[in-house]
């Protein structure tokens, strides 16, 4: 937890204490059900929790606001993102089902009733939201075609409806072909370890 305390200051007890939980939860559940790589478990809080809340120095989502978390794996960004906006609500959906199991478990663990998950492929989920979120689960191309029409024109926040990606390594060519608007934003603005170098925020909208 130290090292979400270190870049978000004045958290709720609440809000510690729910993610004070997390390390011990998925060590758990990752023993029956591997959501996490073996090597990153013991880097939970950097590579997973602080990765995922890198969303909240970009945009501090407004009450009702409503976010589609697709290919969430284990709960991420969308577990993280949940508890930093307990009136933000969260549908996290992943075509694993296993996955699905652990990201419930999760949630009614710390009592997150603002997280709805379920096992269903995106291209399935015929709803409209604020915002769509992932963390690299394809190519940008690809994943534009999968969100597209999933989020609402119409929005109340500081920044534009759309999609939030985050991603890694080197994708210049994805963005060339973008017909779409979009920012990037370098994650090593805002957190200084290593991991962050290569990662980035593309929002499209």
């Amino acid at each position: 937890m130290e090292i979400v305390n270190k870049y978000f200051t004045g958290l709720s007890d609440k809000k510690c204490i729910q993610l004070g939980k997390l390390q011990e939860l998925y060590s758990e559940w990752n023993s029956k059900i591997n959501v996490i790589s073996r090597k990153d478990i013991d880097h939970l809080y950097e590579r997973h929790v602080l990765h995922s809340l890198s969303i909240a120095k970009i945009i501090g989502f407004k009450d009702g606001t409503n976010i589609l978390d697709i290919g969430t794996g284990g709960g991420f960004p969308g577990i993280p993102l949940a508890i930093m906006f307990p009136s933000v609500e969260f549908l996290l959906v992943d075509s694993v089902g296993k996955k699905i199991k652990v990201v419930n478990e999760i949630k009614n663990a710390l009592g997150l009733s603002n997280v709805k998950a379920v096992q269903k492929r995106a291209e399935n989920v015929n709803e409209s939201f604020d915002f769509v979120i992932s963390r690299a689960v394809t190519n940008l191309p690809d994943f534009i075609k999968m969100a597209a029409y999933k989020y609402s024109k119409k929005g109340f926040n500081e920044i534009p409806n759309g999609i939030i990606y985050l991603k890694g390594g080197d994708f210049e060519d994805e963005l060339k072909n973008l017909r779409k608007k979009h920012k990037v934003y370098n994650i090593e603005d805002f957190f200084d370890e290593e991991f962050f170098q290569t990662k980035k925020i593309v929002h499209i909208f």
